[in-house]
């Protein structure tokens, strides 16, 4: 099998728990299992390297001698300071994916209790992971076998850090199940879960890499995981050390132990994202955070935010949002939490752009006033599985000047871009998806623009249909309306009388070869119907 046919059979066979399991319940035991699986296979991988390590003549801790290297082996394999040393999660023998999977047929109705156990086990054992795991598996209402079942095809998967870097290897699994989650889930997709394309698309043109780094509706955590590995990435193409402390706050508690697994797995357990789950608006975890970088991708249009007990909240510097739409609560919580030179990317509805009611136009005007706008990028539709309609970026920022955020000094003007007619059906017959030269393409139009270390070459020039940087006195003519179509215009028809004769000569051509099978087809019908006595 190859790593797409495993998922997919593995997504088959979790989708087996449908019908007595709803899509928004039982994506949490799945990959509750899956980690399980990981977190185990990590730990023998882990046994390997310390035994590899003794029998290596290179290695601080090797002994030459067989006999005290096979005593030291028995002692080595069994001392946590060799797991925790190299970031590996300790598990009890008790809790080992193998253990249950090997007693898991004969312990029946049991078998339940004993996967909690071991992730209590677990979680008591590695503090990040305090509270995570999945440990409701009594209460699922499962026929006989079907959970042991579901856990032997999730031994199938193997985690192995010599072939693949087992965090890459895991995230992508755990990416594949949350998407197939948020398809399945329809509606309340968007509670956890924003498309890995406009998560990409958010995260290379925002280019986080050094400082606090926070999202206010953090869902299962796929913002940070990026921003973490776009750092990475960045830290070896510049040769310079990034650094990204995390800061996050998730509504749903469910959703909050998803972020927090993916964050653990992916080497970040030590994220903050509050000391509890609850509202940003009425029960904000990090009051005091200013942040460097924001990337967020709220509910849209959400009108039961609470909005009526906040209307002195200090946070509404442009204006008061409407109590019945929570889309410029959040733009101005997001404001009110950048630090002086922070940054923020967000995703919005496309009617935040154009919107006029309940002062919401006036809103938009101040923040244009105030140029806090820094870009704006339009969207296809069909990008998330629980909406169809299209969406905006808005990027956020208190500083235009040349220096922290840019060589070039962008004080009072706004970059447009329309990426309406990007995008193609990758990921079902209903959602499309953005091609790595997309996002690179919409990025680098930016660092362009801002003259940001991230630039490949050249310089910003305006394009017809796709970009265009506009000042103060032309967003007031279009009446401080946002959508980029206003600005970038229609894009330009080459003006080229031999490619258009090429073209008339080569459509000419194909019309008479046409024309020609229509007439031999004719012809044969003719005489078909001549051999059967009709005359025609």
């Amino acid at each position: 099998m190859t790593e797409e046919d495993f998922k997919k059979t593995l997504w088959d066979t979790a989708n087996a728990l449908r019908g007595s399991v709803s899509a928004a319940e039982y994506k949490y035991p799945v990959l509750g299992l899956v980690f399980l699986k990981y977190v185990s296979d990590m730990f023998d991988a882990q046994a390997e390297v310390i035994r590899s390590r003794l029998a290596d003549p290179k290695s601080d801790i090797y002994m030459d001698d067989e006999a005290i290297r096979a005593e030291a082996e028995q002692e080595f394999v069994t001392d946590r300071s060799f797991y925790d040393a190299d970031n590996v999660f300790w598990v009890p023998k008790e809790a080992h994916y193998s253990h249950l999977l090997k007693g898991a047929a004969a312990a029946g109705k049991d078998l339940p209790n004993q996967l909690n156990a071991a992730m209590r086990a677990i979680e008591k054992e590695n503090a990040s992971l305090n509270g995570v795991l999945y440990r409701q598996f009594d209460q699922l209402e499962l026929a006989p076998g079907t959970l042991a079942s579901l856990m032997a095809k999730v031994a199938e998967l193997k985690f192995d850090p010599g072939k693949h870097g087992s965090r890459d290897i895991f995230g992508e699994v755990y990416e594949y199940f949350l998407g197939e989650f948020a398809r399945a889930e329809g509606a309340q997709a968007g509670e956890f879960y924003t498309p890995k394309s406009v998560v990409n698309l958010l995260v290379e043109l925002l280019a986080p890499f050094r400082g606090k780094i926070y999202d206010p509706c953090c869902g299962s955590g796929g913002m940070f995981v990026q921003s973490a590995q776009f750092k990475e990435a960045h830290a070896r193409k510049l040769g310079k050390k990034g650094d990204l402390p995390i800061y996050g706050q998730e509504m749903m508690a469910a959703t909050r132990r998803l972020a927090k697994m993916n964050l653990a797995v992916h080497g970040l357990g030590d994220s903050d994202l509050g000391e509890t789950y609850g509202s940003t608006f009425n029960n904000d975890q990090h009051p005091k955070l200013r942040a460097d970088y924001i990337l967020a991708n709220p509910p849209f249009n959400i009108s039961n935010w609470g909005g009526d007990k906040l209307t002195e909240d200090p946070r509404w510097t442009y204006g008061i949002p409407p109590k019945n739409n929570a889309n410029y609560a959040w733009l101005q919580h997001m404001l009110a939490r950048l630090s002086t030179h922070g940054r923020a990317g967000i995703v919005l509805a496309n009617g935040s752009m154009t919107t006029n009611t309940s002062g919401e136009g006036q809103i938009r005007k101040m923040m244009i006033a105030a140029d806090v706008v820094e870009c704006m990028v339009a969207l296809p539709g069909q990008l998330f599985s629980n909406t169809q309609i299209p969406v905006c970026l808005w990027f956020l920022t208190k500083d235009k000047k040349a220096g922290v955020n840019g060589a070039i000094d962008r004080t009072g003007q706004t970059l447009f871009i329309d990426a309406r007619k990007m995008g193609s059906l990758q990921l079902s017959r209903t959602m499309i998806g953005f091609s790595d030269e997309e996002i690179h393409r919409i990025a680098q139009t930016y660092h362009r623009w801002r003259g940001t270390e991230f630039v490949d070459d050249g310089e910003h020039e305006d394009e017809p249909g796709f970009c265009k940087s506009a000042d103060y006195a032309e967003i007031e003519k279009h009446g401080f309306v946002l959508t980029p179509g206003r600005y970038v215009g229609a894009a330009e028809v080459e003006d080229d009388d031999e490619a258009f004769e090429e073209k008339m000569q080569q459509l000419t051509g194909q019309l008479s070869e046409l024309f020609a099978k229509g007439n031999a087809l004719e012809d044969e019908v003719r005489r078909q119907l001549g051999r059967v006595g009709y005359e025609v």
